[in-house]
């Protein structure tokens, strides 16, 4: 039918908008999250050389070792305190941060939350 999307099509279509203005510089990277049914994952990128400088997921034995399923809000706020504690261990204090085309909702949110308690400035 014309006119329908899918989920994925309407997410790229936000992630494009949100990425027109957030932009990660050499003195505030992007902090980009990404959300799956199990998982959340979590980098800083530097995009003038598009380059990783950080990256902390649920699939890191350190960060859940204690935590049995990793598709909830406690998961990822594992995961933004411990992307923010690996983060100021690389001089990194201030980012601008990527929803990736995600609602600012629930584990996208916990995660942002737990990172600007552990130090981060957004």
């Amino acid at each position: 039918m014309a006119g329908m999307t899918s989920r994925a099509e309407s997410r790229k279509r936000r992630q494009a908008r949100v990425r027109r203005k957030v932009v990660g510089t050499p003195e505030r990277p992007r902090l980009c999250v990404f959300r799956s049914a199990k998982h959340i994952y979590a980098q800083i990128i530097e995009d003038t050389k598009g380059a990783a400088l950080v990256s902390a997921s649920t699939r890191c034995k350190d960060v859940t070792e204690a935590l049995g399923y990793t598709g909830n809000v406690e998961a990822a706020k594992a995961v933004g305190a411990e992307i923010a504690r690996r983060a100021l261990a690389k001089d990194i204090k201030e980012v601008v941060f990527d929803r990736n085309g995600f609602i600012y909702h629930g584990r996208v949110k916990a995660l942002a939350d737990a990172a600007r308690e552990a130090g981060l400035v957004f």
